[in-house]
């Protein structure tokens, strides 16, 4: 269950469209959706998902973002708006957390420890996210999406040592290693 929050929103235009709509194609348990002014909810299933998501939304560094790990009431309703249960309350205190935290993205469960550990992964996710170079995110984007470095290179008119360089320099590496221990310990938080 992720609760996200538009920064700032008082003094910038609505995000909100622009990352319902980026964010359309996630697979969902109950889709994501506006709940209030500049916030949205999603329910998802898959901790790999969440971690996918977050760093999307870290990425476009307008949001303050809240994982809740639990259970939802079922039967599940129509709508995100509608939904209940640990997990939403959970979301709503981690997104009121993240708000305080200097890397905004915060985590509750119902396994407070494990919930604790993804919290503290998932932080350094973002960090790195949040400090990655256009060049760098170029790179990662070309070879995420099945090119070879050479390929890459070729593509943006720069060598393949360029591309390995701003690779390593993105910590892409890194960033693939935290990912699923950070889907490890989301879904040990959920309890």
């Amino acid at each position: 269950m992720l609760t996200v929050d538009q920064r700032g929103s008082r003094r910038s235009a609505d995000r909100v469209p622009a990352a319902l709509s980026a964010l359309s194609g996630v697979p969902t348990v109950l889709r994501f959706e506006r709940t209030a002014g500049d916030e949205f909810q999603g329910v998802l299933d898959d901790p790999a998902v969440v971690v996918d998501v977050v760093r999307r939304l870290v990425r476009a560094g307008t949001w303050s973002i809240g994982i809740g790990a639990g259970p939802v009431q079922t039967p599940l309703p129509g709508s995100t708006r509608a939904g209940a249960g640990p997990a939403f309350i959970a979301a709503r205190s981690a997104v009121d957390a993240a708000k305080r935290r200097p890397v905004r993205v915060a985590v509750r469960g119902a396994v407070t420890e494990a919930a604790s550990d993804a919290q503290a992964v998932l932080t350094a996710l973002a960090a790195l996210v949040e400090r990655r170079s256009d060049q760098a995110w170029e790179a990662i984007a070309l070879v995420e999406d099945g090119r070879t470095q050479a390929q890459a290179a070729a593509e943006l008119g720069v060598t393949r040592q360029a591309v390995g360089q701003r690779l390593s320099a993105g910590l892409w590496e890194v960033e693939r290693d935290l990912w699923p221990t950070a889907a490890r310990l989301l879904a040990r938080a959920v309890g």
